[in-house]
């Protein structure tokens, strides 16, 4: 497998044909993609600015979204090069989440560390607007860069 660019446009089309409980973004910083020896897509990751107004600081990225077909090491590949692309821009933190019912193997693999429970149930605020995303806390991970 190896890693290539991808933009925003054909990978929201891959998150909305694949994403289990995700809808597609609004925008991104950039985007990365997986691909097998048959140069067959099998993954894509976007990164952008951090959804939470107190984690942007101007050197904080977000993966906010990771969706692949299965493959394996697909996950632990895309965030790996998310990160490498993270501190060739010049970020000091690489964070994404997980649902809690959801392991975080591949960001395990790729050195992210567990840094517990954040946020409520649903993500939403006041408005209670149902985006699709099941009512179930989430996990932060994180990645410092040296």
């Amino acid at each position: 497998m190896k890693i290539v660019p991808i933009g925003l446009k054909a990978a929201n089309e891959y998150v909305a044909a694949h994403h289990r409980h995700h809808k597609p973004v609004r925008g991104c910083k950039f985007c990365v993609s997986v691909e097998n020896d048959s140069d067959e897509c099998c993954g894509v990751a976007i990164c952008g600015r951090p959804i939470s107004r107190y984690l942007d600081n101007g050197t904080t990225l977000e993966i906010t979204r990771v969706c692949t077909n299965g493959e394996r090491n697909a996950c632990s590949m895309l965030y790996g090069a998310c990160v490498r692309a993270a501190r060739a821009l010049g970020y000091k933190k690489v964070i994404t989440y997980t649902l809690v019912s959801e392991t975080g193997a591949s960001l395990k693999a790729a050195n992210f560390i567990n840094d517990g429970i954040a946020g409520g149930e649903i993500w939403t605020g006041a408005r209670k607007k149902n985006n699709g995303v099941p009512a179930e806390k989430k996990t932060r991970w994180v990645f410092y860069i040296k």
